[in-house]
Parts: C-alpha cells; structure tokens; sequence
C-alpha cells in the first residue's frame, strides 16, 4: 500500500480544525464562510488548536448570527483576561447573507453547523455548512455506497 497523500491547501490558509462529525450527521448542501469575532486569548488558544466541535451549531438571533457549543480551550499563558471557554461567539457575515440564512434556516428540519475553523490571511475563519440531519437509513446508505466503492476500486487495482 501506498502513503496516504496530505490534502492540498490553498496559499495563505492555515487549517485550524475540522468537525468529520458534522458530515457524518447532516446532509450538507450548501457552504458559507464566516468571519469570527474573538478575544485575544481566544486567538492564541486557536493557533495551538485547542478546539472542540463536540455538539457546535449557529443561528440567527435578532439579525446576527451566533456560534454556539464551540469550545475553545483557556489559553495556559492567559492571566485574569483568560476567556471562557464556551461562550457563544458572534460570527461576522454580510446583511444579505444573514437574510439568506434566516429563510433557509426557516425551513424545517435545516441546521447550520461549523465544518471547518481556519486562519485565512491572518483571520480567524469558520466554514458554515447548510443541511439536514441524516437519518439512520441514510447512514446506512453512505456506508453502502463507501463499501461498494472501495471494492469496485480494489477489483482496479488487481486487474
């Protein structure tokens, strides 16, 4: 077997972390970046990548959009200006984007929840994903489908 390659990252993103739950649980359609409104310690915490996903989501409140559930660990060098840990952080969007979302986020059933959190040209950057939550059928089929795919491509490689 061969190495596994590293996923290609563009020019001037540095990857923070990544929610692999959330694509297991929702069906994602649509994707939105959104800027993060933090503290200084918040900052730091983040360039050492103390971050849980665990159970993150955002919704719109009183035309602004919130980040909640999303932990970022105390910074060990903070002081008495230390955050806490699992407040609700503002996410910064345009006005017609907060509009989109507030009629997508009206329709039953959709949820907004973090995929991605990066530093994009220095900026603390969440990736906002759109969809539905998956059902256990539909569990079920995306492992079918993984399976079905991996052995098509096992039989590839030996003939």
């Amino acid at each position: 077997m061969g190495k596994k390659k590293k996923p290609v990252v563009p020019e001037g993103i540095i990857p923070i972390a990544e929610n692999r739950r959330a694509r297991h649980d929702y069906a994602i359609t649509d994707t939105l970046e959104a800027g993060l409104s933090l503290r200084g310690t918040e900052v730091k915490s983040l360039r050492d990548k103390n971050v849980q996903f665990s159970d993150a989501y955002a919704l719109v409140k009183n035309g602004e959009v919130w980040l909640l559930g999303l932990s970022i660990a105390v910074f060990k060098h903070g002081n008495q200006f230390n955050h806490e840990p699992d407040r609700t952080r503002r996410l910064l969007l345009k006005r017609d984007e907060i509009e989109w979302l507030e009629k997508q986020l009206a329709e039953r059933g959709k949820s907004l929840v973090p995929l991605k959190l990066y530093f994009k040209k220095g900026w603390a950057k969440v990736l906002l994903g759109l969809g539905k939550g998956k059902k256990d059928i539909d569990r079920r089929e995306d492992i079918k489908k993984r399976d079905a795919d991996r052995e098509m491509r096992r039989a590839m490689r030996r003939s």
